[in-house]
């Protein structure tokens, strides 16, 4: 078997992603929703619900069946603390390729059928613990609907190739393509933009921090009615979706720095390596992701690393926002 390509790996994740997707639509029908957010464990920096573990035993059979074996490839996913690598019994250190997972990004969301999550993964050449997110090849990112939901889509990217849409109709069973755009919008007024504050620790710091950003851009008390509006979609993926097709501006995740000024322990509350693992789709898509300090916001392919981050729909959004948050950046966060 020749050595895979970028887009051999692109399409076994994108199968991969429909597998998870197909398993927690199955496990979950008839069950309530108190049932799936009983907390089952606490694993690779975050809270393990009864619906994260609908997933696992889905991944573990696809790999065995799938992945194929002239390709070994350890995996690294929340809630795994073990080496896992297929085909089973395979070293680490024989390994070609590191695949980092996050099988339900959204869980909180999905758990109560109120918004999609998503099935996240990326893979990059096997490094041992060196290896980058910035060494990302391939990744792609499967939609998991919430009940009501007829429509499930997925995006996908490699390095050397263009992000590829795809839609889903998983009541007949058929599959188009799907076309995206990031907003072209020239600056902010009357879009959506947020920085994320999910959960009570660092909110209000973060509030103050946005709060002055937004003034010193538009000016808060320019216009009668507000013009930037805030949308807490609690999954990475969900909001790198939200920006790739056109509905949010920007979206930015300063938890890591909030929290260090705070002195908040901040392992099980931010945005991690499995999260981020999809970033080839904002970029290949057009938008612009960066650190909110400038340069990549590399981390290793753990499920540990505290990430900041923050997207911008196109250059000239983020060549308008970028001088004044990092301005801000420096008088809140010294």
């Amino acid at each position: 078997m020749p050595p895979a390509s970028h887009d051999d790996l692109r399409r076994l994740l994108c199968g991969l992603g429909v597998a998870i997707r197909d398993a927690v639509l199955q496990r979950r029908t008839g069950v309530r929703s108190a049932d799936l957010a009983l907390v089952s464990g606490f694993g690779g920096g975050d809270t393990i619900y009864a619906v994260d573990k609908f997933s696992e035993a889905a991944i573990l059979e696809w790999f065995e069946k799938s992945w194929p074996a002239e390709w070994p490839v350890q995996v690294v996913m929340e809630g795994i603390e073990h080496d896992l690598c297929f085909p089973s019994g395979t070293a680490v250190s024989e390994t070609h390729w590191k695949c980092i997972l996050d099988p339900i990004d959204g869980t909180r969301g999905i758990m109560y059928d109120k918004r999609s999550a998503w099935a996240l993964g990326g893979i990059a050449p096997q490094r041992g613990e060196d290896t980058q997110l910035s060494e990302i090849v391939a990744a792609a990112m499967t939609e998991i609907p919430t009940s009501k939901q007829w429509r499930s889509d997925q995006l996908s990217a490699t390095a050397d190739g263009p992000l590829v849409g795809k839609s889903f109709d998983i009541r007949a069973h058929t599959v188009e393509p799907l076309d995206t755009a990031p907003s072209t919008a020239g600056d902010f007024a009357h879009g959506f933009s947020s920085f994320v504050k999910f959960f009570p620790e660092g909110r209000t710091l973060t509030a103050q921090i946005e709060e002055r950003i937004w003034d010193e851009l538009i000016g808060l008390n320019s216009s009668p009615s507000p013009t930037v509006f805030d949308d807490q979609y609690i999954s990475t993926g969900g909001q790198f979706y939200e920006v790739v097709v056109g509905h949010d501006r920007m979206v930015g995740d300063l938890r890591p720095l909030v929290f260090r000024t705070l002195d908040i322990e901040f392992s099980s509350l931010v945005c991690h390596p499995y999260d981020a693992c999809a970033w080839l789709v904002l970029t290949k898509a057009g938008a612009v992701y960066e650190h909110p300090l400038g340069g990549f916001p590399d981390a290793p392919l753990d499920t540990s690393t505290g990430i900041a981050w923050i997207a911008y729909a196109n250059g000239t959004l983020a060549s308008l926002a970028r001088p004044v948050i990092r301005k801000v950046l420096a008088q809140f966060l010294p």
